[in-house]
């Protein structure tokens, strides 16, 4: 039984939350540095203080999504979970610029990060529940345009503040400015209301008619079970000596340090994988820890491809994230010197640049479903995927900050793609009593890529291309066409 069509406002019900959680990591994402440097951080500890996004996220998100897979009550399966979710954010959000010392603020963006991810991960899972498979793309196209749509807002919002309504921009030495206050204060609101408009504007389907609704797609799906496990067992050892060689190889060759993290992450996912098959041996295999790795073991194999989709385009986007401004301020407004105007120019056009990639996503998401339609929802991403590339390449040869805007248009088309077609074709191939955590452990091909470049992409820039940032975009271009090409491996048909 096919599940019943939504309408515009369904539609837009479904995913409506996700614009005020948006609006919160976005506020996190452009001002949380802000406020440890206000608070006394020193920019090399920055990205220490900054590993607590991935990692919450890594470890929040799968077992959110379990435990949402077996809940039921007044409220349903996913909207108790955005609910607890929003008012924990909407707390973190209020304190967040009112942190008196720094070990307090870095507590807080634990909190933050951990509550927005626990609103955020049932979402991606929500969609799956409400639509068939028909028009899933048109739901995953909504919740990217209420992704691209939060991130100008929450982005923007200390800049509008200052330069429309005259709010302080600046703030005695240790203290937070009010612009910045104010953005997380409007924030906070927002972000509740809009989860509380999803909670209060949907009803979900009962376990039984959850039951009778049957998605031809999802059956890839096969229960592992001891075999599983004994499988991973036999593997175990191969983690771990992986995790040691990553470990050792930061210590010996001077590594970045979220590299250990990398290492300690492989060898515990081999003694996860030893410690299941005990458990399971024991008779204990319904335990949370056995039962998401065995469901990380035995994903199916259209997850296993586009795992390799996603690490490729997620590691070409964070080369962006982490090098698009010193390649702008160097290679168009013609200075490396950190206190010239030119720079703080140049940074802040940056932002412009950003906010443009994002208002493109907003608006072509949905392009995507019509043009899924057309022709298949696989080379609907892989068209999106070359359109990244061809923007990342494309700032090798461009040097007005005007024309940029147009290679920013290119990598808004491989957003909004990123963030809607691997969700669209993953929940067509997952049984309906395993999104939740499926959509969670999906997560893990976003934080590698992350862990990984922000590791290991400044040692290849220093070494390679020593004052010359720019070629990190190529390297970006090159691997985002390999996303693409890793996405030939995904059946047309998906």
């Amino acid at each position: 039984m096919e599940k019943p069509h939504q309408g515009f406002w369904g539609l837009w019900n479904i995913s409506f939350g996700f614009f005020g959680i948006q609006i919160g990591f976005a506020l996190q994402n452009a001002n949380v540095s802000r406020i440890f440097q206000s608070l006394g951080t020193s920019v090399d500890d920055l990205a220490f203080l900054w590993i607590a996004a991935p990692l919450t996220g890594l470890l929040v998100q799968p077992v959110i999504g379990h435990y949402s897979d077996r809940t039921w009550g007044r409220l349903g399966r996913r909207r108790p979970y955005f609910l607890a979710g929003a008012m924990l954010a909407t707390i973190g959000l209020l304190a967040m610029p009112n942190a008196p010392v720094l070990w307090v603020a870095a507590a807080l963006l634990w909190m933050l990060d951990g509550s927005l991810n626990i609103s955020m991960e049932p979402f991606r899972a929500f969609v799956g529940d409400m639509l068939g498979s028909r028009q899933r793309t048109a739901g995953y196209a909504f919740q990217t345009g209420f992704i691209g749509a939060g991130a100008v807002v929450g982005s923007l919002a200390p800049i509008i503040l200052t330069d429309v309504f005259q709010v302080a921009n600046v703030a005695p030495a240790g203290g937070i400015p009010p612009s910045v206050q104010y953005g997380f204060y409007i924030g906070a609101l927002a972000l509740f209301f809009a989860v509380l408009w999803t909670v209060l504007t949907t009803e979900e389907y009962s376990p039984a008619q959850m039951a009778a609704f049957e998605d031809a797609d999802a059956v890839e799906y096969i229960h592992g079970g001891s075999a599983t496990a004994t499988t991973g067992a036999r593997l175990a050892p191969l983690w771990i000596a992986m995790g040691a060689i990553v470990i050792a190889a930061v210590a010996q060759f001077g590594l970045d340090k979220p590299m250990y993290l990398l290492g300690g992450g492989l060898v515990a996912f081999g003694v996860a994988l030893l410690v299941n098959a005990a458990l399971l041996r024991s008779g204990n295999g319904d335990k949370v820890l056995s039962q998401i790795v065995e469901d990380l073991t035995a994903m199916p194999a259209t997850m296993r491809q586009l795992a390799l989709v996603q690490f490729f385009s997620w590691s070409a986007l964070f080369i962006m994230w982490i090098y698009t401004t010193p390649i702008v301020t160097q290679h168009v407004f013609g200075t490396t010197d950190t206190s010239s105007a030119a720079y703080n120019q140049g940074a802040n056009w940056v932002g412009v640049l950003f906010a443009v990639y994002n208002g493109v996503a907003t608006i072509w998401a949905f392009v995507l479903p019509s043009l899924a339609a057309k022709i298949g929802r696989r080379d609907t991403h892989i068209i999106g995927l070359i359109c990244g590339a061809a923007g990342f390449a494309s700032f090798l040869v461009v040097h007005d900050q005007y024309l940029l805007i147009g290679s920013m248009v290119l990598i808004g088309i491989a957003w909004a793609s990123i963030l809607t077609m691997p969700y669209a074709i993953l929940s067509g191939a997952l049984p309906q009593d395993k999104l939740g955590v499926y959509m969670g452990l999906f997560n893990i091909f976003i934080v590698l890529p992350q862990l990984i470049v922000s590791s290991v992409m400044g040692e290849v820039v220093r070494t390679f291309f020593p004052g010359e940032a720019i070629w990190a975009m190529l390297i970006a271009a090159a691997v985002m066409l390999m996303a693409a090409a890793a996405m030939l491996r995904v059946p047309k048909r998906a």
